[in-house]
């Protein structure tokens, strides 16, 4: 029976240089990073795999630069956002290059727009809001699993996602018209 290393454990193991757990951490977070591109920013099977090996390559040179090793799931996310982020821009630079003279709108800038819309609504949040709508939508857990990570039966886990995405809502349509809510939400 293995032992399965919490995310800090299995940061130090990388960082000391151990093959197996760079393994390890490709194929714990390797769904997570997957999810982000395609879920999130609706990228292609073949974009999503570039960001998935840039993500990975970053994380190899830039793991030093992790300063909370219990953080390595948002500062994943947060660079597989950034790739995904120039994988749009490099696609609609490729596209504009293409074709210049086509004066139609471009669905990737508007899709990065989108993204970085909602991203802002969902910084402007709670942290117990971000936290289960990233577990549900990004990670794609069940409401089961989400309670057992939470202590929280999955009912209440049901009905606090509908709520958060309530909030996101107002959070939205106030950025929207400029008049989104701040605080605590």
């Amino acid at each position: 029976m293995t032992i399965e290393l919490t995310d800090a454990q299995l940061v130090e193991r990388c960082r000391a240089g151990e093959a197996e757990a760079w393994n390890e951490l490709v194929e714990r977070f390797s769904r997570y990073v997957y999810a982000i591109s395609v879920r999130a920013f609706g990228l292609s099977e073949t974009d999503a795999e570039d960001v998935f090996q840039d993500v990975f390559a970053r994380t190899f040179e830039r793991l030093d630069s992790l300063r909370d090793d219990t953080a390595v799931r948002p500062w994943l996310a947060q660079l597989t956002r950034n790739a995904c982020i120039d994988r749009l821009r490099a696609g609609a630079r490729e596209e504009l290059l293409e074709d210049p003279e086509v004066e139609r709108p471009n669905v990737e800038i508007e899709r990065l727009d989108e993204a970085l819309f909602v991203h802002e609504g969902l910084r402007a949040l709670s942290g117990d809001c971000r936290e289960i709508l990233d577990r549900f939508f990004a990670r794609d857990e069940s409401y089961r699993l989400i309670g057992e990570a939470l202590d929280l039966p999955a009912g209440t886990i049901a009905s606090r996602i509908s709520r958060c995405l309530g909030k996101l809502r107002v959070q939205l349509e106030g950025r929207n018209t400029g008049t989104a809510a701040s605080g605590d939400q």
